[in-house]
């Protein structure tokens, strides 16, 4: 007689779970994708969310982004994802910006921006303090809007070709699935 131990089955595994990048970032593009809009329209919503995403003035992107959809009929969630994800660049852009405008709008008798001379002068002239932040970021926004034309234009008719691409491999990937 032989003594047969019935197998042992193994629990099931849990379903992997997909990355931070793929769940915030892959997934909600490829959602949208999904949702009719057309390469001319993908490429305007992202060439926008780009050119909003970098403003140099914080707290205004949402605003203008929802503006901006609304007005123009593009899809408002995508708009204001792409110009979100851009934030870690616009923090990075901001203090050089701000740096250009001071020197673009300022005089010649007003102190350069840096932080050891902003804590001076908000400690003894608050004045001069407003009248400097003012001009870095007049300045920081003259500089932006003269930099957006250019990149907005090459991202929305450069990234058309990639888009045609995408909802053309999208459809085929459909079809094969109703199949």
């Amino acid at each position: 007689m032989s003594s047969s131990t019935p197998p042992v089955s193994l629990p099931p595994r849990p379903p992997a779970q997909p990355s931070w990048w793929r769940r915030r970032v892959v997934e909600p593009v490829l959602n949208i994708l999904k949702q009719g809009l057309t390469p001319k329209q993908l490429s305007l919503t992202v060439a926008l969310g780009v050119v909003f995403g970098l403003v140099p003035v914080m707290g205004i992107t949402t605003l203008m982004c929802t503006a901006t959809a609304v007005r123009l009929r593009l899809n408002v969630a995508a708009l204001l994802l792409v110009s979100h994800l851009l934030s870690p660049v616009q923090l990075l852009l901001i203090i050089p910006l701000m740096r250009l405008g001071a020197q673009l709008l300022g005089d010649s008798t007003s102190p350069d921006l840096s932080l050891t001379q902003l804590e001076h002068l908000i400690a003894n002239n608050w004045r001069e303090a407003v009248h400097l932040l003012w001009h870095a970021c007049a300045g920081a926004m003259i500089i932006w809007a003269v930099a957006a034309v250019p990149v907005g234009l090459l991202l929305n008719f450069g990234l058309r070709p990639l888009f045609r691409w995408l909802l053309a491999r999208q459809a085929k990937k459909t079809e094969a699935v109703e199949l």
